[in-house]
């Protein structure tokens, strides 16, 4: 996996990319359903960029390979900086080649916290909608696509069926291991979500970086904003303890700001900025260690 070709890195033109095949497999209830047609429009739309982004996921997010990428992430060790500053250095993710939207990273996440904030949820719920893609980072050290986005899954057992694209597993070596390939695998009967391995991305690495600052809920939120086989089509629940049961109602609440809330109004980051750097300071040290 380190002698990657740069086809393996950026199969998708952007994150958004996977982000909008989310919105048509899972489109806003009550609303009208989209197209994949209305969501991008390429050059050459038949080159299918997300599905061999999702090939190339579940080929290569491995049991082995998420705990070399814990190892190596989970050190802290690539930049320290102030936390506004790191959420405006998100900003040179912005990709020239999106067609969709002119928005930066930080301004999506701004429309996400404000659509939080102005339902009346406490602040900390407001907080996690402003930083819950901060994880993304992960592509600015170098790591391939399928590493940072993608819907996350538990590895050390048998990948469900009801994951997106489930015939691609068949390249995953884990699929053929005996230690992995069992619906218990290396866990056991209602282990609890917080001793499963989940597959990398930017979720798990911002949950590791924010886990001893944010109430439980919001951690739930981060962590799992992107499992849906779960939260989707309750696969897992052999896995889950009593504890998660509860806690995925929090992140069934967040899931509808994520999804739901872009818009082609583009938030004034000036105004916004005092209100956030007071939030930010309310709950995380000064800095933040990537």
């Amino acid at each position: 996996m380190n002698n990657l070709n740069n086809d393996e890195g950026t199969p998708l033109a952007s994150l958004d990319v996977w982000e909008d095949d989310v919105l048509s497999r899972y489109p806003e209830p009550g609303g009208p359903a989209k197209s994949k047609e209305e969501f991008r429009n390429y050059d050459k739309p038949e080159l299918d960029g997300v599905r061999e982004f999702y090939r190339l996921n579940h080929k290569y997010q491995t049991y082995e390979n998420v705990l070399a990428k814990k190892a190596n992430f989970l050190k802290f060790d690539k930049k320290e900086m102030p936390w506004w500053q790191a959420m405006e250095y998100l900003n040179t993710l912005v990709d020239d080649s999106d067609p969709d939207t002119s928005l930066d990273q930080l301004q999506h996440l701004l429309q996400t916290a404000e659509a939080i904030r102005a339902d009346g949820h406490p602040d900390w719920f407001v907080l996690t909608g402003f930083i819950h893609d901060l994880g993304k980072v992960l592509c600015l050290f170098g790591e391939p696509q399928w590493n940072v986005v993608g819907d996350t899954f538990p590895v050390g057992c048998k990948f469900s069926d009801k994951i997106v694209y489930p015939e691609f597993f068949a390249d995953n070596p884990d699929t053929y291991d005996e230690r992995y390939n069992t619906s218990y695998g290396v866990y056991s009967h209602q282990c609890g979500l917080d001793n499963i391995h989940m597959s990398w991305g930017h979720d798990e690495y911002l949950y590791h970086i924010t886990k001893d600052y944010l109430p439980e809920p919001a951690l739930y939120m981060i962590r799992y904003h992107s499992f849906y086989a779960q939260h989707r089509e309750h696969e897992y629940d052999h896995l889950l303890n009593a504890n998660d049961q509860e806690m995925f109602k929090w992140v069934d609440k967040f899931n509808p700001y994520d999804l739901y809330s872009k818009s082609p109004v583009p938030p004034v980051v000036s105004e916004l900025k005092p209100y956030y750097e007071d939030l930010l300071a309310k709950y995380f040290p000064a800095t933040v260690k990537l």
